[in-house]
């Protein structure tokens, strides 16, 4: 006689956001990677606060064309708003004091400094901070400036998702929203093997590019790209280049389709540290500054 057990109800939650999916990898990696589990923390409440942001900006958008939102913010030269009242900045002005006071507690203590000195700052200056980081599309080196730029993100999402790009056929080392450097790459499943893109960490814009390819100087041959993984992380590539001495790491999603690009970039710190050792330089940093 055999036994038969009913289904279970599957009481799991349901993912309905990008944010929710990037919230569990976070909460898995830190719970799996003790030496990721500070800043991993820090990143739960911060794609909270972003999803949240999301959302009002969404709604504030309700009944405006993209083509207007598109005219506003797809080039990294123009302002976020054609004027200080515009509204798109009002719901970003709004929201800024929550996000200070969230990154005061709960994030590690330089960058906890920050948002205080900023909170106590005078409001009628974030306006211009906002539009100088948003127009500053260099590798950014003020711990400042990552702060507004994590800040910026979903605003930046945003924009892109509003923006109809065209994709087909781009091949440029730079973001075809924001023209900025791309911070990760990423290996999806092709065939049998993997096709390759690259991920802005900025608007979260992702294009194909050539797998053997330097993401940073568009170097060729493949004696000068060498590529390393650790036993660790086996699923993440530290893809080098001997020429412009620049590195970007790529998630490997053909062997571990469980991963999230961006948190998945965010956990590998120890190989940050292992390029660094042997003198490469990321080629753009993510919205942590790591």
């Amino acid at each position: 006689m055999v036994a038969c057990r009913e289904p279970k109800p599957d009481n799991r939650p349901v993912t309905t956001s990008p944010w929710q999916q990037r919230i569990r990898r976070a909460e898995h990696l830190a719970a799996k990677h003790p030496f990721a589990e500070e800043f991993l923390g820090f990143y739960i409440h911060l794609a909270a606060f972003q999803q949240r942001l999301y959302d009002r900006l969404r709604k504030s958008s309700a009944g405006r064309t993209p083509a207007v939102l598109l005219e506003e913010t797809q080039s990294a030269s123009r302002p976020l708003s054609g004027q200080q009242d515009g509204d798109d900045i009002k719901p970003l002005l709004a929201a800024f004091p929550e996000f200070l006071v969230l990154v005061e507690e709960k994030a590690p203590t330089p960058l906890a400094q920050i948002a205080r000195d900023l909170r106590s700052s005078d409001p009628n200056s974030w306006h211009d901070l906002f539009t100088q980081v948003w127009t500053h599309i260099d590798s950014p080196t003020d711990p400042q400036e990552f702060l507004v730029l994590a800040f910026l993100q979903p605003y930046a999402e945003f924009a892109r998702s509003q923006a109809n790009l065209r994709l087909e056929g781009y091949t440029s080392l730079l973001c075809p929203f924001c023209n900025r450097k791309p911070a990760l790459g990423i290996l999806r499943p092709q065939g049998d093997g993997g096709r390759r893109s690259l991920l802005c960490g900025f608007c979260l814009t992702e294009w194909e590019f050539r797998r053997l390819v330097c993401a940073g100087c568009g170097e060729e041959d493949h004696a000068k790209l060498p590529v390393y993984t650790a036993a660790e992380l086996p699923y993440i590539r530290v893809e080098c280049c001997d020429t412009c001495r620049t590195y970007i790491k790529t998630i490997d999603l053909t062997k571990n389709g469980l991963a999230d690009p961006l948190v998945d970039e965010l956990a590998s710190v120890p190989l940050n540290l292992w390029a660094q050792e042997h003198g490469y330089a990321k080629l753009h940093p993510n919205l942590l500054g790591m």
